[in-house]
């Protein structure tokens, strides 16, 4: 069976998209979408990626007017909720450590749920 390879793309609505692109180029170091065909996106470290629909009532939104949430990868945790909360960003870590890593949690200028992880265990190890 053909498999797709990776998340190629993460598109949503914006009130205010160029403002939105921006806080995530500055506080989270995504790059903005090219001008160009000639210049390359935004590339990712290879990792692990969980793709899950969740119930409609699920709290891990932020509140049902929220219907996704992004969940990125870090190298460490510790440092990167330093540099946001120096940036005046309000983060929230679990104070739990769990099995697949450590996570942490805020939201975008526009009130979107994101999530920072830290991986651990096997998602820390690569596939088998």
């Amino acid at each position: 069976m053909e498999r797709v390879t990776g998340i190629g793309g993460v598109f949503f609505r914006a009130h205010d998209p160029d403002r939105i692109n921006h806080w995530y180029a500055t506080h989270l170091g995504v790059e903005l979408a090219p001008e160009s065909y000639d210049v390359s996106s935004w590339w990712q470290k290879p990792g692990p990626t969980v793709l899950a629909a969740m119930p409609a009532n699920s709290e891990h939104f932020g509140g049902p007017e929220y219907s996704w949430s992004l969940n990125f990868r870090v190298d460490d945790l510790d440092a990167m909720v330093g540099q946001l909360r120096d940036a005046g960003i309000d983060v929230e870590v679990d104070p739990e450590e769990y099995p697949n890593g450590r996570f942490a949690s805020l939201r975008d200028p526009e009130g979107n749920m994101v999530q920072l992880w830290e991986p651990a265990g096997a998602d820390a190890r690569g596939p088998a």
